[in-house]
């Protein structure tokens, strides 16, 4: 994962949640939020096939839209989602999972599909019941403009946005052409509560690939594990994350599961570096990378230690160099290292050398968006990347005002 994401697989000539055959999606306002926006939004699998894996929010105090759709996957099948953005319908209680159920049946009936192949994600305000008088007629009008085009996938991408500034899709190709391509579409939310495990987001990716429920279960999961479980914006986890995965088999093709992971891999990193390239309020991008370790998950409680230090972010908001706050929370960590063989570089400079004064600090410039910080722990061979952003003026006014 980079901080300007270069793909490595080729992408699709369209994007988002409709590039791969057998899907139709749209967004459409129903009054949820008070912009006037999109924020119902109906996402179909047409078939042949209905295979779908998931990944979800670790939060013990999950939504009950999670709950809902886990109960779907039981099965490894989704025929649609049904989302909503201006409200996250967690911490609602017994009506709030109701009103998830009723949802449900209300687009199963709509799309004369099963209820229990219907899943169900939502993102907004949590502690407030959703306007069912204005969800479900937002409902009926998104099953009533499903289509395959560009337009419905950017109309869908749209819908679940939050506090986002722009809406966020992809698409990848996998196989060469003429030896049975798939595709693999998507699209995400998420600019604020974003934090491992996975983050406040709603991801929701297509492919046209034939695909077991197992295999699509195995995909998914080392897709995100190296993509938005290594993004972290602010430290807080949502009640809410969603990432869906669903396969319509549309192409006639079973891809190379290797080939197929890594194309979705890349994906969803670009989707990741989208999240944090948009967070709540940031001025600057950060890839913190740390590098020569014993174990990868060494690296890993590195890299996510650096990430959440608030002195860190705001030491790059403020464009100041100060690598002391990082050696101070890689010394948090349970990593195998010596201290006076810890380096620091920022943007290339090192400016911590063998635990101590490296090159100069004034050599640092902190004006771009992107930062780089790399953490040497001179302990073996592994590495991770975590992405976040700083700490800024913007957020803590954003989030102290924040209520719909």
């Amino acid at each position: 994962m980079s901080l300007a994401y270069t793909p490595t697989r080729p992408s699709a000539s369209g994007t988002g949640v409709t590039a791969p055959a057998g899907f139709e999606a749209a967004g459409v306002p129903a009054g949820l939020k008070s912009t006037g926006k999109n924020d119902v939004v109906v996402v179909r699998n047409l078939g042949p096939q209905f295979t779908a894996a998931g990944v979800f929010t670790s939060n013990r105090v999950a939504a009950a839209p999670v709950h809902w759709s886990k109960q779907v996957l039981a099965d490894g099948r989704i025929d649609a989602v049904v989302l909503n953005s201006g409200g996250a319908n967690a911490c609602t209680g017994a009506e709030g999972f109701a009103n998830t159920h009723r949802t449900a049946e209300y687009a199963a009936e709509l799309l004369a599909v099963s209820a229990g192949d219907v899943a169900v994600a939502s993102t907004g305000l949590i502690g407030m019941q959703l306007p069912m008088d204005k969800l479900l007629p937002g409902v009926q009008a998104a099953a009533s403009a499903l289509a395959s085009d560009q337009n419905a996938a950017d109309q869908a991408a749209a819908g679940i946005m939050t506090t986002d500034t722009v809406p966020k899709l992809v698409s990848r190709i996998v196989g060469a052409p003429g030896s049975g391509q798939v595709v693999i579409g998507g699209m995400a939310k998420g600019a604020g509560m974003l934090a491992p495990a996975l983050a406040t987001m709603l991801v929701v990716l297509t492919t046209d690939a034939q695909l077991t429920a197992e295999q699509a279960d195995a995909a998914l999961r080392a897709a995100t594990a190296m993509s938005f479980d290594r993004a972290d914006s602010d430290g807080c986890m949502s009640t809410n994350d969603t990432v869906l995965l669903l396969a319509s088999g549309a192409s006639g093709t079973t891809p190379d599961l290797g080939d197929f992971t890594a194309a979705l891999t890349d994906a969803c990193c670009e989707l990741a570096a989208k999240l944090i390239e948009d967070a709540e309020g940031a001025d600057h991008t950060i890839a913190i990378r740390t590098y020569n370790a014993a174990t990868e998950d060494d690296a890993l409680e590195v890299s996510k230690a650096v990430s959440r230090s608030n002195l860190v972010k705001t030491a790059v908001f403020g464009k100041d160099p100060n690598w002391g706050r990082v050696l101070s929370e890689v010394g948090t960590t349970k990593a195998a290292f010596e201290p006076d063989e810890l380096n620091v570089s920022i943007n290339g400079v090192m400016v911590c050398k063998n635990g101590g004064v490296g090159e100069d600090r004034d050599l640092v410039s902190l004006e771009e968006r992107n930062v780089r910080i790399e953490i040497d722990l001179n302990a073996g061979t592994e590495e991770a990347t975590v992405l976040t952003n700083d700490l800024t003026h913007d957020y803590v006014h954003e989030n102290s005002a924040y209520s719909s």
